[in-house]
């Protein structure tokens, strides 16, 4: 992985859309079902839309009916990190970048696969590359 990623709250302001910074830099979380890619089942990699590092695999993603993208596992567990997030009344392992420090969303573990983690992760704060792609 790359060094971290510090910027000023000006230059991720400049850098993402509006709600790329609500999710990302304030640990906010798209509506269900709003997210462009929610669908993408083309082959590539997903990353994080602040600082480009590769996160999910596309063959770790899945349909899990949550209204979000889910992932059973990172490209690389060092890639992300994960903290006790206990806003909003719950209890919950946030995930977030772990290069640049940006908000994905949450690893639950009520997914398939031999971990048993759903990784749920919001569209905004991800890029797709498709395989092939430049």
């Amino acid at each position: 992985m790359d060094k971290t990623i510090n910027r000023s709250d000006a230059e991720w302001r400049a850098k993402l859309t509006p709600e790329q910074y609500r999710v990302l830099r304030e640990g906010g979380t798209e509506p269900p079902w709003s997210g462009d890619l929610l669908n993408v089942k083309d082959q590539g990699e997903f990353c994080c839309a602040a600082c480009g590092e590769p996160l999910f695999a596309s063959d770790t993603k899945y349909d899990s009916g949550s209204g979000w993208p889910s992932f059973t596992a990172p490209a690389d567990e060092a890639m992300v990190s994960k903290q006790v997030d206990t806003a909003h009344g719950m209890v919950r392992t946030e995930v977030r970048c772990a290069r640049c420090e940006g908000h994905l969303g949450h690893v639950f573990d009520d997914g398939p696969g031999p971990s048993g983690e759903r990784y749920c992760i919001n569209s905004a704060s991800l890029a797709f590359k498709k395989a092939g792609g430049d």
